[in-house]
């Protein structure tokens, strides 16, 4: 699987802007994938103003991931405010190429930044199906608890969309390295670069990390497109010989 890892600078608030640049990124590489990654609150920022940036799951900015999955014939995927019942919820999409939604709302928010008390956290955890490989994606602040994210469910790809800032980006780093490693699956990370309108300073270290603690992509810091390719036959021949996960606690999370 081919897969397109965007990380850019966000412009604060404004879902139109940032529609208009993410677009000009994706449709400015010409080579074809299969899936496009875009960072956390990708439409406005890590923003706790949730009611001048929420939309619906019927607004403009997933009408137009859907257009764009059908146009590149590709999947999508990231996280924007959504509005829903009354809750306001910092929600991944994962855009099919038919336009089919499937959606994942951040479980653990960040309290430092007062995130719990804008927005309704998640209870479930998605692991999805797509082009033969298993992927489960989270979000940002979730890296830091690997109960939720334990690999029980016998997933390929655990997937990170992040606004992660630049004092705290070795955690990031060595978080991503441990979870591929624990979880013997590939695994990535999506964050931002540029600064906020709170002055936090992001300097990116999207990843791909394999099943064995190796870079496929080393962290990165430029304003730019990385693009990756899984390799499913080597995961699963690495996994036959290091069957490390049948041994592997059986537990089971409480939804509170």
């Amino acid at each position: 699987m081919k897969i397109a890892l965007i990380q850019t600078s966000l412009i604060w608030e404004n879902p139109i802007e940032n529609r208009s640049h993410l677009a000009q990124k994706i449709t400015g590489f010409m080579e074809d994938v299969d899936l496009i990654v875009l960072p956390e609150m990708f439409s406005s920022g890590f923003t706790m103003n949730t009611k001048a940036v929420a939309e619906t799951m019927q607004g403009e900015t997933i009408a137009w991931l859907q257009h764009l999955a059908k146009a590149k014939n590709c999947a999508i995927t990231g996280s924007l405010v959504i509005e829903e019942n009354g809750n306001y919820y910092n929600r991944l999409v994962f855009v099919f190429p038919t336009g089919e939604i499937k959606t994942y709302d951040k479980r653990h928010l960040f309290s430092l930044a007062g995130e719990n008390e804008c927005y309704t956290a998640g209870k479930d955890k998605l692991v999805l199906e797509y082009k033969g490989y298993k992927i489960c994606p989270l979000i940002c602040y979730d890296l830091r608890f690997p109960v939720f994210s334990r690999n029980v469910e016998n997933y390929d790809v655990l997937l990170y969309v992040a606004n992660w800032p630049k004092p705290r980006v070795n955690a990031w780093d060595i978080l991503l390295k441990a979870r591929a490693v624990e979880n013997m699956c590939y695994t990535i990370g999506v964050n931002r670069i540029g600064k906020d309108h709170n002055r936090h300073e992001y300097v990116g270290h999207t990843q791909v990390i394999d099943f064995m603690g190796e870079y496929v992509l080393e962290p990165q810091e430029a304003d730019a497109v990385f693009i990756v390719e899984l390799d499913k036959v080597k995961l699963l021949e690495t996994r036959k010989k290091l069957a490390f996960l049948k041994d592997k606690d059986d537990f089971e999370i409480q939804n509170t």
